[in-house]
């Protein structure tokens, strides 16, 4: 490569996989085209972070945002374009970088849903939870089966002609969010999931699996406490603002990790007496099912410790 200052289009043809390696970060598992990672911008246990090899394209689950490598430089090192070409231009003197050759046209679009028809999830089979692999995954969770059988359901679909199972939380457009303990993702069309129980107050959560925790905590309430809307990505927070503002208060339940502080901040940001950050009940803790789990090992729950006693 020559040494002149590399150009968008040749930053989009960097290897993905082969800078996040360079950046110290490594695939978890691989299927096929596809390379799972922990997400670079946020800690977690199950990679929602991929890479698809041949698109050369990343796409994270956590936030619901993805693209090319120009669009990964300039968020992982938040910077410019024009810093990360001048970032990239001494990186590519300095040591080796491999370059993909130029997709067909008609691939060359960022973005999730230009994966191959074998990459997409097609959904087989819903019923009613029972797998016992599943029932087993909610009890390493803490939570209880006759809880998430009131809102989940036995997921069974395809992935790359492999059959799999999974719990399958629906959204509001039809899809699922799919989790088990071998296997995180969700099927199209990914959208919130919004249960209004006719209150003047909304829980807010970034995953379905808090969901549960708050169904499960306060179990022994007469419901509802209040209505919920669990986000099933960040990136879902903002245009979901019409609907939180409808309510008089929003608790927001997020994670703990830079991801969920950062929006949570921004939350409160647009008016701070609606919102109200409940997160420092899980303080100590990635999440709210995080807290719910290290239970297991004390006696019993604190029964005057429930979040939904300040709602």
């Amino acid at each position: 490569m020559e040494s002149h200052t590399l150009c968008c289009q040749d930053a989009k043809r960097i290897d993905l996989v082969d800078y996040l390696a360079q950046l110290g970060h490594h695939p978890r598992h691989i299927r096929r085209d596809d390379h799972w990672y922990l997400s670079p911008f946020r800690e977690e246990k199950t990679p929602s972070f991929k890479v698809n090899k041949r698109l050369n394209l990343w796409f994270d689950h956590g936030t619901g945002k993805g693209g090319d490598l120009i669009e990964f430089g300039t968020l992982y090192h938040h910077c410019t374009i024009p810093e990360l070409l001048e970032r990239l231009t001494l990186n590519a003197a300095s040591s080796f970088i491999s370059f993909q050759q130029p997709l067909p046209s008609e691939l060359q679009a960022a973005g999730e849903r230009k994966d191959s028809p074998a990459g997409r999830i097609e959904i087989v089979d819903t019923r009613t939870l029972v797998a016992q692999s599943l029932l087993d995954y909610l009890t390493k969770r803490n939570i209880p089966p006759d809880i998430a059988q009131k809102s989940c359901q036995e997921v069974h679909f395809s992935l790359y002609g492999k059959k799999q199972i999974a719990i399958g939380f629906p959204n509001r457009s039809g899809g699922y969010e799919l989790r088990s303990e071998q296997f995180k993702g969700s099927s199209s069309p990914k959208d919130i999931s919004f249960f209004d129980n006719r209150t003047n107050e909304i829980a807010v959560f970034e995953g379905f699996f808090n969901y549960l925790s708050f169904q499960t905590i306060n179990r022994d309430k007469q419901p509802p406490l209040t209505s919920c809307l669990v986000l099933n990505s960040l990136a879902f927070l903002e245009r979901s603002r019409p609907l939180m503002e409808q309510f008089n208060r929003i608790h927001l339940a997020l994670d703990r990790d830079d991801a969920g502080r950062t929006f949570t901040r921004k939350a409160l940001a647009w008016n701070p007496d609606k919102y109200i950050d409940r997160s420092e009940f899980y303080q100590g803790h990635k999440d709210l099912n995080d807290w719910l789990i290290h239970q297991r090992m004390r006696p019993k729950l604190n029964r005057d410790r429930r979040m939904g006693r300040s709602l």
